[in-house]
């Protein structure tokens, strides 16, 4: 039970965060509330003591705490915010942790480019009718839960809940 949750919660929250950013520029409040809850039920249970935990708790408030100052400086958006730290709760102060990150800019910055390239492109897109969402050309801001769901994908393998789950 340990092991399904470990594999398929966090892959599926972070899947459904993308793809609703993507269709939508939004991603629901509940996609970080079941991450968290998630990690509450499962990180025990995978074996983590109270320290390790509290140690994945502490990455979350780390990563929170630079979300919300970019929040406040209207750089992110705050569904990306939250989705960000409640996935940082799942690596933990760990190098897996730095890695997700770095793997979020990465693709973030290639999001980006793509999104602006996209947009520049807009009114041959459109006189072409290929089906793109209004808001990928129109909106000022990128759909970065895209990138944060990629990132966690890369990541997830070296994360200390699927190494626990892989006996590692």
């Amino acid at each position: 039970m340990t092991q399904a949750i470990i594999f398929v919660v966090f892959p599926l929250c972070l899947a459904v965060a993308a793809f609703s950013d993507f269709l939508t520029m939004l991603i629901p409040n509940r996609v970080s509330a079941i991450l968290l809850a998630s990690f509450v039920v499962v990180a025990p249970l995978a074996g983590l003591s109270p320290a390790e935990i509290a140690t994945h708790f502490a990455a979350g408030l780390v990563v929170f705490a630079v979300c919300f100052t970019l929040f406040a400086l209207n750089v992110m958006g705050g569904g990306d915010a939250k989705l960000l730290t409640a996935s940082a709760v799942w690596f933990g102060l760990t190098h897996s942790l730095v890695e997700y990150l770095v793997y979020v800019s990465f693709f973030g910055g290639l999001l980006t480019m793509a999104i602006l390239s996209l947009r520049a492109s807009s009114d041959l897109i459109l006189a072409t009718g290929l089906p793109v969402p209004d808001h990928l050309l129109k909106a000022k801001k990128v759909p970065y839960g895209i990138a944060i769901g990629i990132g966690a994908f890369a990541a997830y393998p070296s994360s200390p809940l699927m190494l626990a789950a892989l006996g590692q």
